[in-house]
């Protein structure tokens, strides 16, 4: 086995920005067992007093969301909210129309929000611009945040909550950039449609942030040009322009795989370009920021995503293996790199549809990702710094150029939050990082997460093949930070500064 050198240079100076705890959120659809069978069970043993599964819960609690994007996704372009309140024997069953499925709606604005509360999560809605209206829209914001003496308050109140909800995050739609999407726009349509469902919110409660649909993907024939338009029109009445992103090795060529984070960082950079382009086109002096609402890997069981009618099918339940774990690592290394820019981030989803826990009657599975999303969130706070990688590196087919070690890391006064992949499939990196105006002081907690193979998995009859673990192949020497990291591993690392 070669042991190569990667060296990391820092200064504590040299800052991208303060963290966000929003970049550690989530997103929860109705979508397959996402919410039925996965997090919402009156049948399981496991059922709380709400009918939520206790260990499902248990399991989130761990990844420390802080906030977390309801109903949809694709499902919120076809669902009308009032299906979802009062008692559950009077909420309609219908054809869900995203992914063709029976909706009993037993699951609801009241359960989630409620749900938030007890797991201390910001919530996020997302409102119906597809068959939606903008009445709608309104009378929601209404029920959620208006206090009791209106209509909808009044109803709220009549169903159990006289507080008002307080939700300050609403997405003005879902991918309304996609054809696929019930009640897709073109971008000057849908950016009107956004902007009077925007100044009509504000004046129902001004304290509201709001984000507007941006691109899908990058594959999209509008991409950029959707989010130059939606900018221009929507102007100051917007918080955030979204955008999601979506990964997978569709080649089967690891080395490659591991790499697009190239593209997910140019795609970073893009978007940024975008704002800042239409800000100075218009001389406006407010800063949008973006908001990555729906990101994760997701490509083994794309085909499984029509229900045929039936209630909670099976739909996109992916299995995580350890090359997944190291991409979701890189797109936790390039958010870290521009939280200037980025503000919010969900990865999507939390429960059985592409999702870090997966359940059957009886247990929960942890997959690999989850220890990623933990390793990262448990640590995720204060300050990104810059950091300079020199590596060898190698040669992707599709991105070209890339360090075999990425990495990234946060200052949280006197901490640093080190957060390593080695990409290399076959030989060990010792990485020296060196803070250039600090020096390492002492160690205090260090974890890894690696495996046989880069297609090791869990699995509900093996469910500790690729979890995280105690690391201690880490050494300070004369005031820098020694770590050798074994082939396609990931290492977090907490420590000390003078």
């Amino acid at each position: 086995m070669i042991m190569n050198t990667t060296q990391i240079y820092l200064h504590s100076k040299y800052q991208i920005g303060k963290i966000n705890p929003r970049i550690f959120g989530g997103f929860i659809e109705h979508m397959g067992r996402a919410v039925y069978q996965g997090l919402y069970d009156p049948n399981s043993f496991f059922a709380d007093e709400d009918d939520f599964r206790k260990d499902v819960l248990m399991a989130l609690q761990k990844l420390n969301l802080s906030v977390v994007r309801y109903p949809g996704g694709n499902f919120a372009s076809g669902y009308h909210w009032l299906d979802g309140i009062g008692p559950t024997e009077n909420r309609p069953s219908l054809r869900e129309l995203a992914w063709n499925s029976l909706e009993p709606n037993l699951v609801g604005t009241d359960e989630f929000l409620n749900l938030c509360r007890k797991m201390n999560w910001e919530p996020m809605l997302t409102v119906n611009l597809g068959s939606g209206s903008i009445d709608e829209a309104n009378n929601w914001l209404e029920y959620c945040n208006s206090p009791v003496g209106t209509k909808y308050s009044n109803l709220r109140a009549i169903n159990g909550n006289d507080q008002p909800y307080k939700v300050k995050l609403w997405c003005l739609g879902n991918e309304m950039d996609g054809s696929w999407q019930i009640g897709h726009l073109p971008a000057d349509q849908y950016a009107l449609r956004a902007r009077q469902t925007a100044k009509t919110m504000k004046v129902i409660d001004p304290s509201i942030e709001l984000i507007a649909c941006g691109s899908s993907g990058i594959d999209s024939p509008t991409y950029l040009e959707w989010d130059r338009q939606v900018l221009e029109v929507l102007g100051d009445c917007i918080d955030y322009l979204s955008f999601h992103r979506y990964v997978g090795n569709y080649n089967n060529d690891t080395n490659d795989y591991l790499a697009i984070t190239m593209s997910i960082e140019q795609q970073i950079i893009s978007m940024q370009s975008v704002c800042d382009f239409v800000k100075s086109k218009f001389n406006r002096k407010k800063k949008i920021y973006l908001c990555l609402d729906e990101w994760n890997v997701c490509y083994k069981n794309t085909d499984q995503s029509d229900g045929h009618g039936q209630f909670a099918p099976n739909l996109a339940e992916e299995v995580y293996n350890l090359e997944d774990a190291l991409v979701v690592s890189g797109f936790f290394h390039c958010i870290l790199r521009h939280v200037n820019i980025i503000k919010i981030a969900n990865l999507s989803q939390l429960v059985n549809v592409i999702a870090p826990i997966k359940t059957n009657k009886d247990n929960i599975l942890l997959q690999s990702i989850y220890y990623i999303f933990e390793m990262f969130s448990r640590r995720g706070r204060g300050i990104s710094l810059k950091t300079v990688v020199e590596d060898p590196g190698y040669e992707s087919i599709k991105y070209g150029k890339v360090n075999f070690i990425d990495a990234s890391v946060l200052m949280d006064n006197n901490q640093l939050h080190i957060f390593i992949t080695n990409r290399n499939q076959s030989d060990t990196h010792n990485v020296e990082i060196q803070l250039c105006d600090h020096d390492f002081v002492s160690l205090h907690h260090a974890e890894i997460l690696t495996g046989d193979n880069p297609k090791a998995s869990n699995s509900f009859e093996n469910p500790y093949n690729v979890i995280s673990s105690i690391y201690e192949s880490a050494v300070i020497q004369q005031g820098k930070l020694l770590i050798i990291v074994p082939p396609l591993a990931f290492v977090a690392i907490t420590c000390q500064i003078d």
